[in-house]
Order: structure tokens, then sequence, then C-alpha cells
């Protein structure tokens, strides 16, 4: 047989040289048309071309698996390269990647068990009171009933709202619906400025239980209560301020 007819016949399956058979073409596989003429060759390249474009044709290839079928067997198959390369460079080879891996997680859900849930910083924070207007004293009773049964969110929720209402009842901040515990912190550092630092602390304290879905704790609800007692004992500054001012202008007038 003709290097042309082997080709063929190697290349197209059974079904293909029937249809080349039946269209004509069988003088492409035949060594010979008679027994008085030399056998036909066909050129290598025209036998490539003609097997291409049988195998092209659809019959061909409607078994073949899908798109997603390929690409999945593709990452399967990177995935199973990238971990005989891991094993191979891992002392100890599969078995001793397979504990770095565990002792990878175990450390990352240690974290996760002594840090709690990431910090999520409120998209936007709602307001610091409900629409039940209590007072500072109502506000402190409730964080001490919720504290006596170990409930420190709601704890620390209530001794935030009394400490921002007790600055309300002493004209430090004006009793404006709508504050945020964040702006209340802020403007209460303008006129207490010694306590800027814990007031932010605070307000973050509670927006993280408010909002970003972090657990309190002891710890945070006595320091807030702290920084509530002692606000309660600290003058303002603008308080001061005017104080010193009226002197001097009083002098200034005399003169």
């Amino acid at each position: 047989m003709s290097p042309a007819g082997e080709l063929l016949t190697t290349a197209l399956p059974s079904a293909a040289i029937r249809t080349l058979l039946r269209a004509g073409d069988s003088s492409l596989l035949s060594p010979a048309r008679s027994a008085d003429e030399p056998p036909l060759t066909v050129p290598r390249d025209p036998a490539r071309e003609a097997a291409r474009r049988e195998l092209s044709k659809r019959m061909y290839h409607e078994d073949d698996p899908s798109l997603f079928q390929r690409a999945l067997d593709a990452f399967w198959d990177w995935l199973d390269k990238l971990f005989n390369a891991a094993s191979t460079a891992t002392p100890g080879g599969a078995l001793g990647l397979a504990v770095i891996i565990l002792a990878v997680l175990a450390v990352l859900g240690a974290l996760w068990w002594r840090l709690g849930t990431p910090r999520r910083q409120p998209t936007s924070s709602a307001a610091l009171f409900d629409d039940r207007p209590r007072s500072a004293a109502d506000h402190r009773a409730a964080a001490e009933a919720h504290a006596a049964q170990g409930h420190w969110n709601q704890a620390v929720q209530e001794r935030m709202r009394a400490l921002v209402r007790a600055l309300e009842e002493r004209a430090l901040l004006d009793a404006r619906p709508g504050r945020t515990a964040d702006e209340a912190a802020a403007e209460a550092g303008r006129a207490l400025p010694g306590h800027t630092d814990r007031l932010r602390t605070a307000a973050h304290d509670f927006d993280d239980v408010t909002y970003g879905g972090r657990s309190a704790t002891e710890q945070s609800y006595h320091r807030i209560a702290e920084l509530d007692r002692d606000l309660e004992r600290t003058k303002p500054q603008l308080a001061a301020s005017s104080a010193n001012a009226a002197p001097n202008t009083r002098q200034g007038a005399a003169e």
C-alpha cells in the first residue's frame, strides 16, 4: 500500500473510510486501479488534508467532552502536578505536606478563636439612641442590669448611651437626634480634650458591637463605665476658658 493509503487508513476511523469510499475517493485507498495499470500514489500533503477534512466533520465529535469538562480536567491536572511538585520538595513527601497544611489550618483557627472575626467598619452608622428618650440614669441602670447577667454587648451599648446622654444633660453636647457614637465622641473631645482618645475608643467599641458583628468583653464594658465616671468629675475646657476670659474683658474695659 502507498504511504498515502497507509496514512488515511491509520488516521481515519472506519466510518470515515466508508464515507470516502461512498464519495468516490476509493482511488486514494486503492493500491492500483486495475491489474494492468501502475498503482496510484497520492502525495503526503493532499492525503493529510483529506484526512483533516474528514475528521473535522461533526459526526466524529458528538461524544467529545464539553468545554467546561475540558477546563475542569485541565484544572485537576494542574492541581495534581502542583501537589506532586510540592510533595517532592517537602521533607517527608506527601505526608509531610499534609502535616504542614494541617498545622497552618490549626494556626489560623487559633487566631480566629482568639481574635474573633475581622474588624469591619460600618458602611453607615445608625443613630446612637432609639425613639425612646431616656435619661443617663436610666441607661446606666440598664447597663448595670445587663452586666450583672453577663450580657456584655447590651451592657456596652447602654453604657455608651448613658455617657453621651450625661454630656447632653450637662449641656456639653446638644441634644441632637440622629447623632452617631463617632460624632458624639468627636464633639465631646473638643469640650473634654483630655479624654479624646478614650472617647474615640469607646465609640469604636460601641460600633464594633452594634454594627461590626464583634462580641464585647467584660473589660470593654468596665473601660467605658470608668470613662463615664471620670467624665462626670471632669470640668469642661470651655467653662474654664470662659471664666478666664471674663476678668480679662472687664480689666480691658476698666482701662
